[in-house]
């Protein structure tokens, strides 16, 4: 989903969980509208893209849409790339690769990682701080890779009305029980495990901001603060009333707070 408007910053929209650039379709039109260019990704075996998980061997492989946008963005161009979710470590490793392409980035209630920790460090502290019983009627399976069986997860209805779209439309729940894909966290990926892939040189380089949605019932508020303690120098946002899926929930008040973060980047 690409769309050129005016001379503005081009965001780049990366979902979170078994979700797609679909989970956009809202924000995208208001970005554009205010003038700049947007393009919300489908990351590998997500939203339409054709591969299947089982077909995604990496963690690089599931981010390669990304890096790949990044890369061929012209000279010159004001990237702004946000992440939602699992999709913050995409974007961190976007800014790691690339670091001089991006004017700002964007976590919006997502998966920060720091320099000196490997970026699972997000996703194991969220392990600590909730139980299995979380997930509810999610769909645990196994894929068979070309790296051998892994974990996958597919959202469940009851747990994305619980969980992620409790604020949310109604509409938007619906779309996302009809839409949502099986997911890797790809904890076990060498690249997620690795403690010296993340640089001051290069990702610690990128302005960041954390837009912290302050009713989410699954990424608590305690715990996005405590990403954003872990990388000093990262401003933070609130959006008050927003869940999980800030995006449906408060689309026009996430809107404005990017377009402020673009005007200050």
């Amino acid at each position: 989903m690409e769309g050129s408007g005016g001379g503005g910053d081009h965001f780049i929209l990366v979902h979170g969980l078994g979700h797609g650039a679909w989970c956009w379709y809202k924000l995208v039109p208001m970005l554009r509208a205010a003038g700049h260019r947007v393009t919300a990704l489908d990351m590998a075996a997500s939203g339409v893209h054709p591969a299947g998980m089982d077909e995604v061997a990496s963690f690089e492989d599931y981010s390669r849409p990304l890096l790949d946008a990044v890369a061929a963005a012209p000279a010159g161009e004001r990237l702004v790339l946000v992440g939602h979710s699992l999709g913050g470590l995409n974007v961190a490793l976007a800014m790691e690769r690339l670091p001089r392409k991006v004017a700002a980035a964007v976590f919006l209630d997502a998966c920060m990682p720091c320099v000196g920790r490997h970026m699972g460090v997000t996703m194991e502290e969220f392990s600590r701080r909730t139980t299995p019983e979380f997930f509810m009627d999610s769909e645990r399976m196994v894929l068979e890779t070309s790296q051998g069986p892994r974990p996958a997860l597919v959202f469940g209805p009851k747990l994305l009305a619980a969980k992620l779209y409790d604020r949310s439309p109604a509409e938007d729940l619906t779309l996302a029980t009809m839409l949502v894909r099986p997911g890797r966290l790809f904890v076990d990926d060498a690249m997620v495990k690795d403690e010296t892939l993340l640089t001051d040189a290069n990702y610690a380089s990128v302005k960041k901001v954390y837009v912290v949605a302050m009713e989410d019932a699954s990424f608590s508020e305690e715990m996005q603060r405590w990403m954003v303690d872990l990388s000093p120098g990262t401003e933070a946002e609130e959006i008050a009333g927003a869940d999980h899926m800030a995006m449906f929930s408060k689309t026009r008040e996430l809107c404005d707070v990017l377009l402020r973060i673009a005007g200050k980047a």
